[in-house]
């Protein structure tokens, strides 16, 4: 794999350098980080091993790949001013959430291609999945490398960017819809009775393990419920509730607000 440059060094950059070293697609050598204050950037390379540069030209000497993972609000002319020529002829992927090819084209307008991506929050642990579109269609190699560097932080998939609003909303907003469902479980567990500490085991056991039989079964949800419903039963007693809030029209309007407010943030820009 080329060398690999990031531009930020926080919570999604070190994810990524995580599972690369993991991995083993690529040695620490070959990677190198800056952060704007530095000391973030610091932090990574003293853990991971990997190059601490303490300037753009630095950073960009070795470095065939930008991974640009700061806040999005950090993507200004000023970035532009600096990182346009330096990013001539390279690749620049973006994990900046909103930021569509177009925006990022005009601040690295002399890469040889960009990859917008959608990461998520699973991805520290190698879980994540990521969905990503290119301004232009990728060489073969540069796919390679795409696909490798995204499957360090779990799934990769690649889509058109006209989806990329509701996969925001889905993956990359949806671990914290889970995670409210699953404080929302373990808060009404304490309630029926059970100790702080057993409904959150049984909560995130519960969770994991209907996750994984969904996905190794390959079975649609509806059938793994009926399944584990009985006429009359407890689950049944409890879909019922669900059912006279409307619960799907809820989780409907929860998933149709992430993504408009995806494509407001991209029209801020």
């Amino acid at each position: 794999m080329n060398n690999i440059a990031f531009l930020g060094a926080g919570n999604m950059a070190s994810a990524i350098v995580d599972g690369l070293l993991r991995t083993g697609v690529i040695a620490a050598e070959n990677l190198t980080c800056l952060s704007a204050s530095g000391q973030s950037a610091a932090q990574l390379s003293a853990r991971t091993g990997i190059r601490h540069a303490v300037t753009p030209n630095e950073l960009l000497e070795h470095g065939d790949v930008l991974v640009v993972a700061f806040k999005p609000k950090h993507l200004t002319a000023a970035t532009a001013a600096i990182y346009a020529p330096l990013t001539a002829g390279k690749l620049v992927i973006s994990l900046l959430a909103g930021k569509t090819l177009a925006q990022l084209h005009a601040v690295f307008p002399q890469a040889r291609n960009i990859v917008r991506t959608m990461p998520n929050t699973p991805a520290r642990i190698g879980a994540g999945v990521t969905a990503w579109c290119s301004r232009q269609p990728l060489t073969t190699d540069d796919r390679a490398m795409v696909c490798s560097l995204l499957e360090a932080l779990g799934t990769q998939l690649e889509v058109a960017e006209t989806q990329m609003d509701a996969i925001t909303a889905i993956s990359g907003s949806g671990p914290g819809f889970f995670f409210e469902y699953a404080a929302a479980v373990r808060e009404a567990a304490v309630t029926a009775g059970l100790s702080a500490d057993v409904a959150h085991t049984l909560t995130v056991q519960t969770l994991l393990g209907s996750a994984r039989l969904l996905a190794q079964t390959g079975t649609d949800p509806e059938t793994l419920r009926d399944q584990v419903t009985s006429p009359n039963g407890t689950t049944h007693a409890g879909l019922g509730v669900l059912a006279r809030a409307d619960f799907r029209a809820l989780v409907r309007k929860t998933v149709l607000a992430a993504r408009d407010r995806a494509g407001e943030i991209s029209r801020e820009s």
